[in-house]
């Protein structure tokens, strides 16, 4: 189970409840999960799953493309 929060206050508590209810291990802050990478930035978790982008273009021989501007944006209006 993650418990995924940005008040450690909250975290705590819900922490101890399920402990008291359930045999738990603590794993400490996750860093990555299905194959989403957590990000803790002051009181912000952003989520990333540029890791895991890579790996599908990389399986599909598309990592070394290079991006182009869509031609309905060079004609002029």
């Amino acid at each position: 189970m993650l418990i995924f929060c940005t008040c450690i206050d909250i975290i705590f508590k819900t922490k101890l409840f399920l402990e008291s209810k359930f045999e738990m291990k603590d794993m400490s802050e996750a860093s990555m999960i299905l194959e989403v990478k957590v990000i803790m930035k002051g009181d912000s978790i952003l989520l990333s799953q540029k890791q895991y982008t890579e790996k599908l273009l990389r399986r599909f021989d598309y990592y070394d493309f290079k991006s182009v501007t869509p031609l309905m944006m060079l004609t002029p209006n």
